[in-house]
């Protein structure tokens, strides 16, 4: 039985005759806010003001995380993802968007004159108000966001309802609800005239005479205004004894003279492209006549095409009463209203002189009419309000580079950079299609160089245009030199920078000094604790008001739930333009936000290694503690490290262009055991080179030793397993003393993987030794795990896990888990497998190492089939295969693909076996496993023998 949800009224969730509702206040108010956008992803912080306002308090989000848990003990339905969480269920199981469906069917059915079942359909949508929107939910965010527009929408709808009842000739039956409407909303013209009119078709016409004066004095007296026509007309029609006709929303009345329609928008664009998405918003959200106004706001960075994409799709749009234009930029409203008075027909002097006054005529003058109104390059709400028109049917178009979220009852649209093909389109449009077919590669460089931005192609394409000698390879090799890019992207009065250079202006002067000093990064995006590092001061205001001006775009909450921003590559160089211009080269603001950038990374790498040295965690702890402390620290980290990897290798070629060298070799280290952890191999080479370049140039022998071993476990983990040691024993001799051992283990691991087992013997025993006489705990828990693995020991395993314990480090307790689940397997110790096996699984999952996941996963299919369960086996193989095809690791994919084989041959599907085994054995080949070539080779041979027996 489906659970139903109400808001339409106070808030009810029931399903069937079973009251689900929730009791407490804030349960009540998180409900409301998740069934109010069924289906749709709401940001922690999102529901965090909408259910606290804006003031939260400090613990909110663990609480949020509280009340959702209990909501789904009554409610289901509820599920996370990734930032927020969301309603899923069907939009039609909350009455508000059965009552959107069921006004626009019956909408829909008056415009094709099906009249009453018009009526009938809004008296259905209606009937599911049981009182106020929201009535007993404590959140002005959802008052003002939904339950405002949905009474709005309400009152319209019934004025609807009434006007068809009125038309069917039922007027006798309605009066006593306008009577109610009025009494409460005596402002509302509309209901006065269908009150006139119902009450003259109702025959009681000194009824209908006495309602005029009353809406009159009440109009006069409170707005000083006099009746719109829609009033007058029905007053007329009463005193004329024709109350029982109906006239066509806007119809002028009979004898009056009509009035001059303005059609002020700007000539539509010819070369056009692209935006078929917002377009068909802007369509969709046309108001059919007489009913509630709507204002849409089009909002986006300088250059994205929005007054472009206003003056297009008012060229489409049908407004009999007339468009109106106005460009606000700097504008008061006032200004601007004194020019749309003027174009209404107000007599030159005749427009009022104050603010207020302008604004009730301007409403006056506009009322009665459907009018399209484009307000372009609005600097804020307090500019537009004063412009939206009010009256039925009319619709507003605003164009900004803020989304106006203060504009009540509008709805926004963002508009971001064109793909790749409609790039390449308008480039075409613009400069030819033959020519821009005849260089496609050259096409694509051009277009990524402008980052997709509208106005930067628009720029290309009308040099490439003016310049017909121009090849299209010649404008993209001048575009790729960043120093010049902007210089490139003028033509005539359009240029990249001006359009830039305006929103700059307009900023404060903090926000100005932000943005340029962001431009000292060329990350992607940016999380507020790097800007507040490069600032020097807290900047989450400042990040959240460049976002509003359209210069940053916020991305809603990271992995690590971290607010962050991007930006397009335009304005970052323009960013960093006026850093040079301002304040010099960028290197003295890297040099003063590196302290803060490596202590964060330090921090989150000794997370990551728990005691390792100059790690400064050296208490013991418990096993229960380090499942329950450490397990979600270092989930953290993990989460941080992966929300900031863009950020973090970007800043390492930052600081290596701006001369710091030791800040760049030391970052660089931080990130590496992250970047083995979640196998970023591209990530990995970049910064280890750019790290070894650095400690070079600074002469830093130590650090050139440290990246040099991990260049060397790199190398390692692809199989490059002499290059990997080549670089170790270069290694060895720049090492401080402390890390000769750990250097001399990693020669260890490669030895091992290379099958020379008494080399590796060897280096793992001097390494134990070494990390025992130093009191290294962290190397002695490593070499005690390599030990027992290269030895098959089983009380070296358990030293190793008892150590990792003792350091509280579940990864590595998760890693000799699987270690000693394997050799169970080995000595044929199925149960005991299973279990170390599910406790290593457990732990990888708990961290969210996707690659130990993997491994663990080959485990329990290894003991499923030991069990004699092969289906399960080729479940979890197929899993495992699955994540380490995806993280590129082709010993992994080998091992998932030689225990697929085995499940495989052990269902009989001997075919799908020979694929499996024969991958498998091309893997290890490549990899030169020895150990593993010759297990694939066992199978194979096994495989073939079966196959043969079939045939």
């Amino acid at each position: 039985m489906n659970v139903r949800f109400g808001v339409l009224g106070t808030l009810r969730v029931v399903e069937g005759e079973r009251d689900l509702t929730p009791g407490p206040a804030k349960h009540r108010t998180l409900l409301a806010a998740l069934s109010l956008r069924p289906g749709r992803t709401l940001t922690v912080d999102r529901l965090i003001a909408e259910v606290w306002g804006e003031e939260p308090p400090a613990s909110a989000e663990p609480v949020l995380r509280v009340y959702v848990s209990a909501l789904r003990k009554v409610v289901g339905g509820i599920r996370t993802v990734p930032g927020g969480y969301l309603l899923d269920v069907d939009p039609d199981e909350v009455d508000a968007h059965r009552f959107e469906r069921l006004v626009s069917a019956g909408r829909r059915a008056r415009d094709a004159g099906r009249t009453a079942e018009a009526a009938d359909g809004l008296r259905a949508a209606l009937a599911l108000w049981r009182g106020p929107a929201l009535a007993d939910v404590d959140s002005a965010e959802l008052r003002r966001a939904y339950a405002l527009p949905l009474e709005e929408l309400r009152l319209t709808a019934l004025e609807e309802r009434v006007e068809l009842d009125v038309a069917l000739g039922r007027g006798a039956e309605v009066t006593g609800e306008l009577r109610a409407l009025v009494a409460s909303h005596p402002l509302r013209e509309r209901a006065w005239a269908q009150l006139v009119l119902a009450l003259g078709q109702a025959g009681r016409r000194s009824e209908a005479l006495g309602a005029y004066r009353e809406a009159r004095r009440l109009l006069v007296g409170e707005l000083g205004l006099e009746p719109g026509p829609e009033l007058r007309e029905a007053h007329e029609r009463v005193l004329a004894g024709g109350a029982s006709a109906r006239a066509l929303p806007n119809e002028p009345a009979g004898g009056a003279p009509a009035r001059a329609v303005p059609n002020e928008t700007p000539p539509d664009v010819a070369d056009f492209t692209g935006r078929e998405h917002a377009l068909e918003w802007i369509r969709r959200s046309v108001p059919v006549a007489g009913t509630a106004p709507v204002h849409l706001v089009l909002h986006g960075p300088a250059g994205t095409g929005k007054s472009a994409l206003a003056v297009h799709a008012a060229a489409g749009l049908d407004f009999p009463g007339g468009r109106l234009h106005a460009s606000l930029g700097a504008r008061t409203p006032g200004a601007v209203l004194e020019d749309l008075l003027r174009s209404l027909g107000c007599p030159e002097g005749a427009v009022p002189p104050g603010l207020a006054e302008r604004t009730r005529l301007y409403r006056s003058m506009v009322s009665g009419r459907r009018l399209l109104v484009v307000l372009d390059d609005a600097a804020d709400e307090a500019q537009v309000r004063p412009l939206l028109p009010a009256g039925p049917g009319c619709m507003t178009l605003v164009t900004s580079r803020s989304p106006l979220s203060g504009l009540e009852a509008a709805r926004a649209f963002e508009l971001g950079v064109f793909d790749a093909d409609e790039s390449v389109e308008m480039l075409a449009r613009v400069a030819g299609e033959r020519r821009v077919r005849a260089e496609p590669r050259a096409a694509a460089r051009i277009a990524t160089l402008c980052g997709g931005l509208p106005l930067a192609l628009r720029i290309a394409g009308s040099r490439l245009a003016r310049r017909p000698s121009w090849t299209l390879e010649h404008l993209a090799g001048r575009l790729e030199d960043e120093r010049g890019r902007l210089d490139e992207l003028s033509a005539g009065d359009l240029a990249v920078r001006g359009s830039l250079a305006l929103g700059y202006r307009a900023l404060s002067e903090r926000e100005r000094l932000l943005l340029r000093r962001l431009g000292a990064l060329s990350a992607p995006h940016v999380a507020p604790w790097a800007a507040t590092a490069v600032l020097g001061e807290p900047a989450g205001r400042l990040l959240e008001a460049l976002a509003e001006a359209g210069l940053l775009r916020a991305r809603g909450l990271d992995a690590s739930g971290q607010e962050r921003y991007d930006w397009h590559d335009l304005t970052r160089l323009y960013a960093a333009e006026r850093l040079a211009a301002e304040e010099g080269p960028p290197a003295r603001v890297l040099a003063a936000a590196a302290g803060e950038i490596l202590d964060r990374a330090r921090r989150a790498r000794a997370l990551l290694l728990p005691a390792e040295p100059g790690s400064g965690r050296t208490v013991a702890r418990t096993a229960e503690q380090a499942a329950d402390l450490d397990t979600a620290r270092l989930r953290e980290s993990a989460r941080w490290l992966a929300a900031e990897r863009g950020f973090l290798v970007a800043t390492v070629a930052d600081l290596q262009r701006a001369g710091l060298d030791e800040a760049t070799w030391r970052l660089a280290f931080y990130l590496t055991p992250f970047l083995e952890l979640g196998a970023h191999r591209e990530d990995w080479h970049v910064v280890v080179r750019l790290g070894l370049r650095a400690a070079r140039r600074t002469g830093h022998r130590h650090g050139e030793a440290l990246l040099l071993r991990s260049l060397a476990d790199l190398h390692r983990t692809e199989g490059r397993l002499e290059e990997a040691a080549d670089l170790l024993r270069r290694a060895l001799p720049l090492a401080e003393a402390h890390e000769v051992p750990r250097t001399r283990h990693r020669l260890g691991l490669v030895r091992l993987a290379q099958g020379r087992l008494p080399e590796a013997e060897a280096c793992f025993v001097a390494c134990l030794a070494a990390f025992s006489a130093a009191g290294d705990r962290r190397g002695r828990a490593d070499a005690l795990r390599a030990l027992g693995g290269a030895r098959q020991a089983e009380d070296l395993l358990h030293g190793s896990l008892a150590a990792y314990r003792e350091l509280g480090d579940p990864r590595g307790e998760a890693a000799v888990s699987l270690d000693l689940a394997g050799l169970d397997l080995d000595r044929k110790r199925p149960s005991e497998a299973r279990e170390r096996a599910e406790r290593g699984l457990g732990l990888a999952r708990r961290l969210g190492d996707r690659l130990p996941e993997a491994a663990g996963l080959v485990l329990i299919a290894r003991v499923a089939l030991a069990e004699g369960r092969p289906d399960a086996a080729r479940g979890a193989a197929e899993e495992a295969l699955g994540t380490f095809r995806e993280y590129a690791d082709r010993r992994g994919v080998a091992r998932a693909l030689l225990t697929l084989a085995a499940a495989l041959l052990d269902l009989d599907e001997v075919a799908e076996a020979v694929d499996a085994v024969s991958d498998a054995v091309g893997e290890f080949d490549a990899l030169g496993d020895r150990h593993g070539l010759t297990e694939a080779e066992e199978l194979a041979r096994e495989v073939s023998r079966r196959r043969g027996l079939r045939v």
